[in-house]
């Protein structure tokens, strides 16, 4: 065993270890990722008593997309207090929805308070993943070359982590700076620029607030108007930080109010006879923000409220009010040497463009080579659409599970209550593994198919599917590929206990457990 691989086990570890003298690793568990969903899943393999795994992260450090998102203004749209791991409580978060730096410290506090760094591969962009049936392990191999054997194979590189950059002919002649808000360009200077904006999703309602007061002059283009709701956000006093950490309870009566908070509009969601108080309330919100009739008219949307994400902004709609700030609401056809020009063959003069343009989702493994069982593909396999069972498993793919695959993601909830109600799902696998004495656990075809079928017809029903828009929750096809039809306690209790009816469980070599 090589020093570099030695340094990912635990002194007690029953040890991964390597095939030949060169670079091949063999652990029990491999995670790909080190955001919230790779450091969970980690430090839950721990608390497990499992040491015998390793953990590849591309970049040189943990924190997933809240490294990769630094653009001015970035924040959580869910309450910082419900935002946190369960197991590692933050009493010291200083505002409600807390900002991108405060987050990324949180999760590199974690990852220190669990030594992480003995488990974690930084600088290790994973290329390839190929099942092998003679000894039910994977064949993971880096882009340097290195190879591992896990056991277990868990993808945890989240679902949204590939901008989408539209493709404009005259980009290439652009005289000034363009990028995407997820790869900011910090080197630009705003000041005095006029900057185009292409996008109004989520990242854009933050960071034009922030550049407006910088640029001279700010053209922000929109194809589709958005619903956006007042956010609840306040500083958190030092008397009540104080409080949190001397008192576990308040902090978890404060986390708990956040908690259904966040559920009760899944309820509308699902039932758009209910949504109409949440259209009520967007509606209050703009009438209140935005006194000129026409910038309101244009800024509302003409589909019913939740069929896209909601954004959450007091500062959004004032922005746009500013008097150097213009609501275009068309979209970007083209780039020239000067500027942009809209789809009505309209130009605007832009010394920098701005791509809000969100991320890829209709299939997060399209590029990737995943090959499982019988040379089978995952490009193969989602030929239709991207599906799992649970949001966690995919037949064909013994021994992988995906934290927020297909259909995992919560309609308004915590991102990371659903992380840990899969990692627990996950760990509960590996015990059933364990207990039966398997080397492969797959789910079942027809249980996959089963169950997207009982979900495509809960989701038919929803306002994601009956809204009237087209958004990043659905595919080509329509279907929608993302979404948890319910609320997130309900996802929680269809995870709490595997069933081992729904696998078939296998026995081959034991080697390396």
């Amino acid at each position: 065993m090589t020093s570099t691989e030695s340094a990912h086990l635990s002194p007690d570890a029953s040890g991964s270890h390597t095939t030949d003298a060169t670079s091949t690793v063999e652990p029990d568990v491999l995670v790909v990722g080190a955001g919230l969903a790779g450091i969970g899943m980690a430090v839950a393999l721990l608390r497990e008593g499992r040491h015998n795994f390793v953990v590849l992260e591309k970049a040189d450090r943990v924190g997933g997309t809240w490294r990769e998102n630094t653009y001015p203004g970035c924040a959580c749209d869910v309450a910082s207090v419900m935002y946190s791991y369960s197991f590692a409580p933050n009493p010291n978060w200083t505002q409600m929805y807390a900002e991108q730096p405060e987050i990324l410290d949180y999760i590199d506090a974690v990852a220190r308070e669990y030594s992480l760094d003995a488990f974690i591969e930084f600088g290790s962009e994973v290329v390839s993943y190929e099942f092998d049936e003679q000894t039910d392990r994977w064949r993971v191999e880096t882009r340097a070359g290195k190879v591992y054997r896990p056991r277990i194979v868990v993808a945890a590189h989240g679902a949204l982590h590939n901008p989408l950059k539209p493709s404009f002919d005259g980009e290439a002649d652009f005289g000034g700076a363009i990028f995407h808000s997820a790869q900011w360009n910090h080197e630009v200077s705003l000041e005095g620029k006029r900057v185009a904006v292409v996008g109004t999703g989520s990242s854009a309602a933050q960071f034009i607030p922030r550049i407006a007061e910088q640029a001279e002059h700010v053209d922000v283009f929109q194809r589709t108007a958005n619903w956006v709701l007042p956010k609840a956000d306040r500083k958190l006093g030092a008397t009540e930080r104080w409080l949190f950490a001397r008192v576990p309870l308040l902090h978890s009566v404060y986390r708990n109010i956040a908690y259904w908070t966040h559920e009760v509009p899944v309820l509308a969601f699902m039932n758009p006879r209910l949504v109409r108080l949440l259209r009520f309330a967007a509606r209050r919100h703009l009438a209140k923000q935005v006194p000129d009739r026409e910038l309101r008219t244009r800024l509302t949307p003409d589909y019913e409220i939740g069929c896209k994400r909601i954004l959450l902004s007091n500062d959004y709609y004032p922005a746009l009010c500013r008097d150097n700030v213009e609501l275009v609401a068309r979209g970007v056809a083209d780039l020239t040497s000067t500027g942009v020009v809209t789809d009505d063959g309209a130009e605007y003069a832009a010394d920098v463009v701005i791509l809000g343009t969100g991320f890829s989702t209709d299939n997060r493994c399209a590029d990737e080579h995943i090959v499982g069982r019988d040379g089978t593909s995952i490009q193969q396999a989602w030929r239709d659409g991207m599906e799992a069972y649970l949001g966690l498993a995919v037949t064909g793919f013994p021994n992988l599970f995906m934290i927020m695959g297909p259909n995992s993601g919560g309609g308004a909830q915590s991102i990371l209550f659903v992380i840990e109600t899969q990692i627990g799902y996950i760990t509960r696998c590996l015990d059933l593994m364990d207990g039966q004495g398997a080397t492969r656990m797959e789910v079942r075809g027809e249980t996959q198919r089963e169950f997207n079928a009982w979900l495509h017809r809960r989701l038919a029903r929803s306002v994601w599917n009956s809204g009237g828009c087209n958004s990043w929750f659905l595919d080509e096809s329509g279907h929608n590929r993302q979404s948890w039809p319910g609320t997130g306690t309900g996802y929680w209790r269809r995870l709490r206990k595997p069933d081992p009816a729904a696998f078939v469980f296998s026995a081959g070599s034991m080697t390396g457990r």
